[in-house]
């Protein structure tokens, strides 16, 4: 496995075009590649064409050859990239030139996916270091996350060093990663600048939420509770205890910038149960988005009534984005409703039952409804 020479940390797991790679052709290399499939299927005839490939293409088919990529499956992109690469470093042993033009094109080309483009932007780099210096800082505000990186970090070294609080106000609206964000943010601080994080990310921070349902012996995640059947905010329901008042939906605000909405705070320090929360989402138009949640308790998630996705498991860490749910919002009201189970573990480090979620779209830039309320000032703050 090739670590990403632009983007150290990751690994590769997973113009228009100049000169075209037909892939419908069975004797076609390209197509043998783009015909893998998990388990191994395809893999010989791959590993034919990949020979195949690296013998045969010119420099000129490079960005025919990585535009093929687009749509591809993880395993194809991998044959892809690496059979590139191997041309690359065949070209570069023999002191050839890269085809600078056409890979420039094809990168600033935003059609194309993000897994092309970023070998295009790394091809670029080592075939002409001072040409990329100059690309580079064009990609601040890319729909491809990971080719903001760099002209982030370029810009964060220079206004940090130059307490720039607009450049570091540009970095902080261009950054995607959390380390960045995270700089960014305690620069900004550190010059007595106020830090909105949770509409940063578009962090949801109001919420109704109702509970306890029952969840003994982890029966909690697959029964179907009330809320799950239509959600009704003046409803009444009778507690899972006799001597227990009916559950009711209160109104709860998050405090926390990272957008953590904890069950414990309105519901009680409880185990064995289930909480529900859920929130009205206006869309200023209908439009492809993507509900990203991070939760260390057994969790579903449904948008306006229908069921997006859910994790039975327990206490096995959270993060930002640690789920991405792509979603169609609707023009308007758009209804989403979270069940979040705790389970009946003690020790201390079971503690938590809470999740964060966001609506952003497929770069990870936030969306915000037109009616979002402000920012509670403890989460503008850093507090929790």
């Amino acid at each position: 496995m090739r670590a990403h020479p632009l983007f150290p940390g990751l690994l590769f797991l997973s113009l228009p075009l100049l000169a075209p790679v037909p892939a419908t052709a069975a004797s076609d290399p390209v197509a043998a590649l783009l015909a893998v499939k998990p388990e191994g299927q395809g893999n010989t005839a791959a590993s034919t064409a990949w020979k195949e490939l690296v013998n045969t293409a010119s420099p000129a088919q490079w960005p025919g050859i990585i535009g093929a990529m687009d749509g591809a499956n993880a395993l194809s992109q991998n044959w892809l990239r690496g059979a590139v690469y191997t041309l690359a470093d065949r070209e570069k042993a023999a002191g050839r030139p890269f085809p600078l033009d056409g890979l420039t094109t094809f990168l600033k080309n935003t059609s194309h996916g993000g897994a092309g483009r970023m070998l295009a932007a790394d091809l670029v780099k080592q075939a002409d270091p001072a040409a990329w210096a100059v690309l580079m800082p064009a990609f601040l505000e890319d729909p491809e996350a990971m080719l903001r990186r760099e002209p982030v970090a370029a810009l964060l070294t220079k206004a940090t060093a130059e307490k720039d609080k607009e450049g570091l106000r540009k970095a902080l609206h261009a950054a995607r990663d959390q380390d960045q964000v995270r700089a960014a943010t305690d620069e900004l601080r550190g010059l007595g600048e106020t830090v909105d994080l949770p509409r940063h990310y578009g962090f949801l921070l109001d919420w109704k939420v109702i509970g306890p349902f029952d969840n003994k012996d982890r029966k909690g995640y697959d029964a179907v509770f009330p809320p799950e059947k239509g959600v009704d905010p003046a409803a009444s329901y009778p507690a899972s205890t006799p001597d227990a008042a009916p559950l009711k939906w209160q109104p709860f605000t998050g405090q926390n910038e990272f957008g953590i909405i904890d069950f414990n705070k309105p519901l009680g320090m409880l185990k064995e149960t289930t909480a529900y929360a859920v929130t009205t989402f206006q869309s200023s138009e209908a439009r492809d988005a993507e509900i990203r949640l991070g939760c260390k308790n057994a969790w579903k998630v449904w948008l306006n009534g229908e069921p997006l996705f859910g994790r039975d498991e327990y206490h096995r860490g959270m993060k930002i984005d640690q789920y991405a749910l792509p979603v169609k919002l609707k023009a308007g009201a758009n209804e989403i409703l979270v069940k979040c189970c705790q389970n009946e573990q003690t020790e201390t480090w079971t503690v938590e039952w809470e999740f964060q979620l966001r609506v952003c779209d497929a770069s990870g830039t936030a969306i915000l409804a037109p009616d979002r309320p402000p920012t509670p000032e403890t989460a503008l703050k850093g507090k929790l």
